[in-house]
């Protein structure tokens, strides 16, 4: 009862509900996420090395990595940024008279790594970024990269962008 002696709320007690759920959508919108669509998880991964097999492995990183956030139905944000040596990575053209020159072992691999390097991009939307320092250094035609690589203007500066700008994790595979 109020104190009119009605069964029913009071304009006292109505105050506390409406001041307690605009808290709650206080509390709520401040959990929400930095922004509309940003993905829950981001992760830039450095590919400045030569070594197939390191390559090798970073690609099963990144694998293990997107089959998780999908199978937790997670939004995700996952690059690899290609400097230097990484360039190998990204053209089948062997590079030759360049310091990032194709030898034995990248020969024998390359299909493989290749298709898994474009399944990662087709099937999980891994954004593949291409330092033009680089590519430009080594007088590399556009047309010799990938489809789906995407050129930036400095890798290196691409990295610290995506870390200190848009929260990415950073990754080196070692």
């Amino acid at each position: 009862m109020n104190r009119t002696g009605n069964p029913g709320f009071s304009m006292t007690s109505f105050g506390t509900l409406a001041l307690m759920g605009m808290a709650l959508i206080a509390a709520l919108m401040l959990a929400a996420p930095k922004a509309v669509g940003a993905a829950e998880a981001r992760v830039v991964y450095h590919a400045d090395f030569a070594d197939p097999r390191r390559f090798s492995s970073m690609l099963t990183s990144i694998n293990n990595m997107v089959m998780h956030y999908d199978n937790e139905f997670m939004d995700y944000d996952v690059r690899i940024v290609f400097v230097a040596h990484g360039i190998r990575f990204v053209t089948d053209d062997a590079l030759t008279g360049t310091p990032f020159e194709e030898d034995d072992r990248l020969r024998e691999e390359r299909e493989t790594l290749r298709g898994r390097l474009l399944s990662l991009n087709n099937l999980h939307n891994v954004r593949l970024e291409l330092c033009e320092v680089t590519r430009e250094a080594i007088r590399l035609s556009a047309d010799k990269v990938y489809d789906a690589v995407e050129f930036v203007p400095s890798g290196v500066v691409r990295i610290a962008e995506l870390q200190n700008d848009e929260d990415f994790a950073y990754v080196k595979v070692e």
